[in-house]
């Protein structure tokens, strides 16, 4: 069985071999068909620790690293979403 890949943006690197990446998916509400994001939150395994926030990251499943860690990073490109947003004072 593939394992699992997500898409997402960095929104915290402050722990040491651990980043925070939050994951948009788009989809219909059922009654009203107005399309809605919602956003979750993983917590992911970066051993080198070269993700910086505001990148955009691809992970990939994994076996659990801890109690709440169970994504590794695959690939990172360099982002620049939310910190130019921070940077001009709007919110993302």
């Amino acid at each position: 069985m593939p394992k699992k890949e997500l898409i997402g943006q960095v929104v915290s690197d402050r722990m040491q071999k651990t980043i925070v990446v939050a994951v948009e998916t788009l989809f219909a509400h059922p009654k009203y068909e107005k399309p809605i994001i919602r956003t979750r939150k993983f917590k992911a395994h970066d051993p080198e620790n070269r993700c910086k926030m505001g990148d955009r990251v691809t992970l990939q499943e994994c076996r659990p690293l801890s109690k709440t860690k169970r994504w590794i990073v695959t690939a990172v490109a360099k982002g620049e979403g939310v910190l130019e947003a921070i940077n001009e004072g709007t919110e993302v």
